[in-house]
């Protein structure tokens, strides 16, 4: 009997700033996909995600919209949580980083770090910008990059090499608020010295939670050595104050991720335990539980070096997997206003189905870090013939006959003498083996090809037995067991297969479920030998 786990997934938290756009929504429907996956299995597997309401970038949109950056931030949240919910992702707790749990969180890891010697001070150079009256956060700067020289990047890091920098290094610097050339003046921050760990985080990076070429790119930055880690933003700045320095508060990248304890502890709240249950050491009543987290490449360095060494000092579990995958491009390009390609998630339901783009994501998802095209040329062609063609076209050539022949019954597994068709029933049982192998590795693509050719051979079968002629034969309409077993071998099979789409199509596989008189399918139990109702 398979041990049932307890699995905690988090997706990135998305940026309160702006609508969810199809590269959000790529990250969400995997994670949704492997957590409805490890449910079917049986496995306690909750998701939790937040929006990340903090920074400089919400306090001006808000300023600039009239509003306090709280009342900003919840309609934002509102419309995140209507298309996540739109796409079928099925969250279990969904809040966001300005909670009361998430303060106190933040105060208690922070004052770990502090009694542990992990905090430290330092006076620091930062850009202001003269005319907005504020320093300037790191994505409110633009600059050649110092590394690779490629101009207009961001205060933070360079996406054309992957450099990570200050601010203060880029070339020419230049404010995103205003235009002007910032200046350089002198603040007193925060800072979690990070370059106390990096034996730990060379250790932690080599056990298996990353992507070889994740670990491979992080151990560059291990082998130059580490810096320390500024966790402090001067006033004016929308988040939580740090406690011991007032008119400093922590920066966004700090209490962000704490926000995936703080929700799992509001999801606890209302569900009986607390976030200890699932973010610290086990106990007799509560096994360890596997913490995975789904982020964009972009983000790599705040949840493998930065993360990790702040559970490890504040005492919680570290992550089982950190699952990176690239990222979104439309037609071989990166998604672009100016170019059309910059997709809003409500404008594509608007006009789509959303199992339609599940199931196409799906088949690119793989579980590396490679960068993943929507060519919508090929989305059109793969649903209409995958989906369509292929998929719903079973129980279109076979359904029929059973409702008018026999009952709306299929024929019990046990009284399936063919050959052919107990060959294709046992070839679609001994299937989850290999389904629930690629559903772990996060192989979709692999996964999708292998339920497909299962789907090509069914349609095989229906055409070379071809049920509609058997009946057409007089005399024979109510007794032909032949035809009852075609019919009950393809239906049969049809329905093994729609939970194994499951996780990657659940709305459409609901309304397939109720056309086996179930509700939904709520496990990965494949074919039964009693009889089933259509």
């Amino acid at each position: 009997m398979t041990t049932r786990r307890r699995i905690l997934v988090t997706s990135a938290l998305p940026y309160a700033n702006g609508a969810i756009h199809l590269g959000h929504m790529l990250e969400h429907v995997q994670t949704d996909i492997f957590v409805r996956f490890q449910r079917l299995q049986g496995h306690e597997c909750i998701y939790v995600c937040a929006d990340d309401v903090h920074g400089t970038a919400v306090m001006l949109n808000a300023q600039a919209a009239g509003q306090t950056p709280l009342d900003y931030a919840a309609e934002i949240t509102k419309a995140h949580i209507q298309d996540f919910q739109s796409f079928q992702i099925s969250h279990d707790c969904y809040e966001t980083t300005h909670s009361k749990d998430n303060e106190q969180l933040s105060a208690e890891i922070y004052s770990r770090l502090l009694a542990s010697g992990n905090i430290e001070k330092a006076a620091v150079e930062q850009l202001f910008d003269t005319e907005k009256g504020l320093f300037l956060a790191d994505r409110f700067v633009v600059g050649g990059c110092p590394a690779c020289k490629t101009p207009e990047q961001y205060g933070d890091n360079c996406d054309a090499c992957g450099a990570t920098y200050a601010a203060t290094d880029l070339i020419d610097p230049r404010s995103k608020l205003s235009g002007s050339k910032p200046e350089l003046r002198t603040s007193e921050h925060i800072f979690f010295a990070l370059s106390k760990h990096t034996e730990f985080l060379k250790n932690w990076t080599q056990s298996g939670a990353l992507h070889p070429a994740v670990t491979n790119k992080l151990s560059e930055w291990l082998d130059t050595g580490l810096q320390n880690w500024d966790i402090s933003r001067d006033a004016p700045y929308f988040g939580f104050e740090i406690p011991d320095a007032p008119g400093h508060y922590w920066y966004v990248w700090f209490d962000a991720p704490i926000g995936y304890i703080a929700t799992t502890e509001q999801w606890a709240k209302k569900n009986g335990g607390s976030f200890a249950d699932w973010w610290c050491s086990e106990d007799k009543n509560h096994p360890r539980a596997e913490i995975h987290h789904f982020i964009g490449k972009d983000i790599t360095y705040f949840h493998t070096l930065f993360w990790p060494a702040m559970l490890q000092i504040a005492g919680m579990n570290l992550p089982t997997k950190v699952r990176v995958h690239g990222f979104l491009t439309v037609n071989g390009q990166k998604m672009s206003k100016s170019r059309g390609t910059f997709l809003l998630a409500r404008s594509y339901l608007d006009h789509l189905n959303p199992a339609a783009l599940r199931y196409y994501y799906a088949t690119k998802l793989s579980g590396g870090i490679d960068d993943i095209d929507l060519n919508l040329e090929e989305f059109t062609t793969k649903v209409n013939t995958d989906l369509i063609g292929k998929f719903i076209n079973i129980p279109s050539r076979t359904s029929g006959f059973v409702g008018k022949f026999f009952n709306h019954e299929l024929m019990p597994s046990t009284l399936i003498k063919s050959e052919e068709g107990l060959v294709i029933l046992k070839k679609i049982k001994d299937a989850k083996k290999v389904v629930d192998e690629y559903y772990e590795a996060r192989e979709f693509s692999k996964l999708v090809k292998f339920i497909m050719q299962l789907i090509e051979e069914l349609n095989e079968y229906i055409s070379k037995t071809e049920p509609w002629k058997l009946a057409k034969e007089e005399g024979q309409l109510k007794t032909n067991s032949s035809l009852h077993e075609i019919c009950s071998v393809s239906l049969k099979s049809f329905r093994a297969l729609s939970i194994f789409l499951t996780p990657i199509i659940p709305n459409l596989c609901e309304k397939i479920a109720a056309f086996y008189g179930e509700e939904f399918f709520n496990s990965f139990n494949l074919i039964e030998d009693d009889v089933i109702k259509i």
